[in-house]
């Protein structure tokens, strides 16, 4: 695949998502729902963010040269695990439970919870000009899942019970299900991290000098 198109999709998927972003916070501040502490408190919004900015870095990168770069493609990778374990859990646990309070637009839940990791899986696979990956970044996979679970737990501890998922709430689900679901993610997380690094290696080697 030709690293301008790549770029292009990329930029255009960056600024889609943005844009996404920026719809649903306008419906819920035109129905008086935006709450910056409780909306930005989320994994899913929080990722969506990083993705926005590895999309439009990865578009740039992608156009100025033949390419990418070893810690942004480290940083990819990370981000990679994150937005499959988003898509995983919204579809596997959350897409059926009933939500209380404001509904908001459908679509953009889509968007970032299916049509994102999926396009994020496939910039992956197809996209050429990544390196091989050290296994020494499978470390990073886990930085900002334990510094976000930390700032839930204490938030949660501190507000009331306001926890962003309801598998986070001991009060509710009981510590052995959220240390059970806690051990559960980071195994995921390290699992696709490492068949990530895996990908590149052997894609890498595939391809002749």
């Amino acid at each position: 695949m030709n690293r301008k198109i790549v770029g292009a999709v990329r930029l255009l998927a960056g600024l889609g998502l943005l844009v996404t972003i920026v719809i649903q916070i306008a419906d819920r501040v035109a129905n008086n729902a935006f709450d910056p502490w409780e909306y930005f408190s989320y994994f899913t919004i929080e990722t969506s963010l990083m993705n926005i900015v590895v999309f439009l870095v990865g578009g740039i990168l992608a156009l100025r040269f033949s390419r990418d770069t070893p810690l942004f493609t480290t940083v990819r990778m990370a981000t990679l695990t994150y937005a499959l374990v988003t898509a995983g859990v919204y579809n596997l646990l959350l897409r059926n439970v009933p939500y209380v309070g404001f509904q908001g637009l459908s679509w953009p839940n889509e968007i970032i919870h299916v049509w994102v990791p999926l396009l994020i899986v496939l910039d992956w696979l197809l996209s050429p000009g990544r390196p091989a990956l050290s296994w020494r970044a499978l470390r990073v996979v886990m930085i900002y899942p334990v510094a976000w679970l930390a700032y839930s737990l204490v938030r949660g501890a501190v507000s009331n019970g306001i926890y962003p998922y309801p598998f986070l709430n001991p009060a509710t689900a009981g510590w052995g299900s959220v240390v059970g679901y806690i051990v559960a993610l980071s195994i995921v997380l390290l699992g696709l991290g490492a068949l990530a690094i895996r990908y590149s290696r052997r894609r890498s080697a595939a391809i002749p000098a």
